[in-house]
This record gives C-alpha cells, sequence and structure tokens, in this order.
C-alpha cells in the first residue's frame, strides 16, 4: 500500500469512528432509557469495553463490547417500545448498521449477545438471578428462555461462544462508580477493527 493510500485508510478510519464518537457523545451519554438503569449508555460501552480488555479478549471483541448497544442509539424510539412492551431488536439494528464497516468477526457477536442472554437463562440456574431488573424485563419481551431446542440451534452458531462471552462482560457494565477507560484509547480499538475492503 502506497502513502497516499494508507493516509486515505488512516482518513476513513478515522471519519467512522468519529461517526461513532458522536453517537456516544451525544444520545449514548444520556440516562438509559430516562432512568431505568443506573448507568448512561456511553459509561456501559465503556465499561464493557474495559471488561474486554481486562479478559486479555481480541482488538475485535473489545469493540464488539463497545458498540455491542449502539442499536439503541440509531433507534431513538427504543425506549417508547420498551414501555409499550415491544422488543426493539436493538441488536439486529445495531448489527447491521455497523455491517457498512466491520466484519462478521465484530458484528455477529452483537447480532447474538441477546440470544446469548437467552442461552444463560436456560443452561445456568441461576444466570437469571444476576441479571438486572431492566435486563429480566426485556428477556421477557426477546423471546424468553431458550428451550433445549433453540439451545442446540444457538450452540452451532459460528459466533455464540463470542456472543457468550460479550454477554458476561455485558452483564458487568452497569457500575456508576466504577472508573472509566480513556475514551480515545477505546475508540482506538474501533478504528483497527474497521473492514478496510469496505471503505
Amino acid at each position: 500500500m502506497d502513502a497516499s493510500a494508507t493516509e486515505n485508510d488512516a482518513a476513513a478510519r478515522k471519519a467512522i469512528a468519529d461517526h461513532i464518537r458522536t453517537l456516544f457523545e451525544g444520545p449514548g451519554s444520556r440516562q438509559w432509557y430516562d432512568g431505568y438503569e443506573a448507568v448512561s449508555q456511553t459509561r456501559h460501552a465503556l465499561q464493557c469495553a474495559q471488561n474486554a480488555i481486562a479478559a486479555s479478549a481480541e482488538e475485535r471483541l473489545v469493540s464488539a463490547a463497545f458498540l455491542h448497544d449502539i442499536g439503541h442509539l440509531i433507534d431513538l424510539n427504543g425506549r417508547d417500545k420498551f414501555q409499550s412492551g415491544t422488543d426493539a431488536q436493538h441488536e439486529e439494528i445495531g448489527a447491521n448498521w455497523l455491517g457498512q464497516w466491520f466484519p462478521p468477526s465484530v458484528t455477529e457477536p452483537i447480532r447474538w449477545h441477546v440470544a446469548a442472554k437467552r442461552y444463560l437463562c436456560a443452561t445456568e440456574p441461576s444466570y437469571h438471578a444476576s441479571l438486572s431488573l431492566v435486563s429480566q424485563r426485556s428477556l421477557e419481551l426477546q423471546g424468553g428462555v431458550m428451550s433445549a431446542g433453540e439451545c442446540a440451534a444457538f450452540e452451532k452458531i459460528r459466533f455464540s461462544a463470542d456472543a457468550i462471552r460479550l454477554r458476561r462482560w455485558d452483564d458487568y457494565a452497569k457500575d456508576p462508580e466504577k472508573p472509566l477507560p480513556d475514551f480515545q484509547d477505546v475508540m482506538a480499538y474501533i478504528m483497527r477493527s474497521v473492514h478496510v475492503s469496505v471503505m
């Protein structure tokens, strides 16, 4: 790759990261669903990425951890849907939108992280009780606990193991007091995870 192409690549990565950062600095900075959770979407995303980094996860999974709930920031009607008892399908919205710039190794764990919650509720007896009250409520809107057949099908999905890891980081990323990683440090993971071939 010549110098011009390298500069263009870096500029494109930065533009994508800046676009994403704008979402987190705007709607993401507000209280999650107006107080249903104790943290903002941005604090939650940063903590989730922090959990992935602490687990020595690959860069693509740190990016997935940070971006997993971006569907909430794209569809700003999600709060109203939640209140009316409708699943906003934020995982599908987010994964599809991110697919413009990121490879499946980033987007598919995001697409399946809600299914991973349903799976863990079915396979780990204590898991449901560990969920926040909002997460327990949304579980019912998202299809409830998986059946044995659904669990078997989920296990065959290519990125199901990654989705389960992401789910666990997600569950422990709602602490309003925990110090956060530097936003720019996390955004560096995002820029490095962009799929060059789609730019």
